[in-house]
């Protein structure tokens, strides 16, 4: 059963922890299933590939990319009873499952900048969520998630350019000076999900521990489209369903000051993630 707390914090504030949702023998045996993987090759998604002898962690240990497409394990996974229980009591209905991401994140390994899911997604009507599994105990010291808080209310905000040197995406949703920025520890197993509007990232691990997460996005069950790279989208059964192609475009939200308040106004260009 989904705890009561659950539902309502994610009604409210767009995200909620869910402790053990996975026990010690499930974490397990999925750690070491994606690090077979990782250490048998190159597979579909891996778009840099993969250099053993790289001095950059993330080009020994990319994150995996639509496993699901390809892999049973991450198929079963995706589509696993128990998030489609969790997700189906905040939502009110069964999400579509769209993608599975494993990330790796060895000790050096830089971070990804604040951003929202939805930007990507372009999932619409409604919104896209994640679901991320904490394979191993995540805090500050080797690379957490990072939120912040009340941006699920938020719409899609243009991006600017990010540091590269402790992200290893090159886009961010700038914030303005002041607002919070906060972790999200986790144990192995517990299972943190969101929704797409809520501002996220990480900073680099730190630290001399892997910080592994196996991730499932997924959209709401209303949605008819949702960009092209997601599809096919299936039901939690696992039988696809047609949706149309979502596209990236119109207003993105910027911050203006006002009355000494910072507020977002559409006033942007999605597309180009500028003013």
């Amino acid at each position: 059963m989904v705890p009561a707390r659950c539902a309502k914090e994610f009604g409210e504030s767009g995200c909620t922890l869910v402790p053990g949702l996975f026990g010690p023998e499930e974490v397990e045996r999925l750690t070491a299933h994606y690090m077979r993987l990782r250490a048998s090759g190159t597979y579909p998604g891996d778009f840099g590939g993969v250099d053993p002898s790289s001095e950059d962690p993330l080009k020994r240990f990319p994150r995996m990319i639509h496993m699901h497409r390809w892999d049973d394990v991450s198929l079963r996974w995706l589509t696993d009873a128990r998030l489609n229980a969790c997700m189906t009591a905040f939502l009110g209905r069964e999400p579509y499952a769209v993608q599975t991401m494993l990330y790796f994140k060895p000790p050096g390994a830089r971070g990804q900048a604040l951003h929202q899911d939805q930007f990507y997604l372009c999932a619409r009507p409604g919104n896209c969520l994640a679901a991320w599994l904490a394979l191993d105990a995540a805090d500050e010291e080797n690379g957490c998630l990072q939120i912040v808080p009340g941006s699920h209310e938020l719409p899609v905000l243009c991006t600017g350019k990010a540091d590269t040197s402790v992200s290893f995406t090159d886009v961010e949703v700038p914030l303005p000076e002041g607002m919070a920025v906060i972790p999200v520890t986790m144990e192995a197993g517990d299972v943190f999900f969101f929704n797409g509007s809520l501002i996220h990232g990480s900073y680099p691990n730190r630290g001399d521990r892997f910080r592994r997460a196996l991730i499932g996005h997924y959209i709401d069950g209303v949605a008819e489209e949702v960009a092209q790279f997601y599809h096919p989208v299936l039901r939690m059964d696992g039988t696809e369903v047609e949706l149309g192609l979502g596209h990236r475009g119109g207003a993105c939200g910027v911050w203006v000051e006002r009355g000494g308040r910072h507020e977002v106004e559409l006033a942007g260009d999605q597309v180009s993630g500028e003013r």
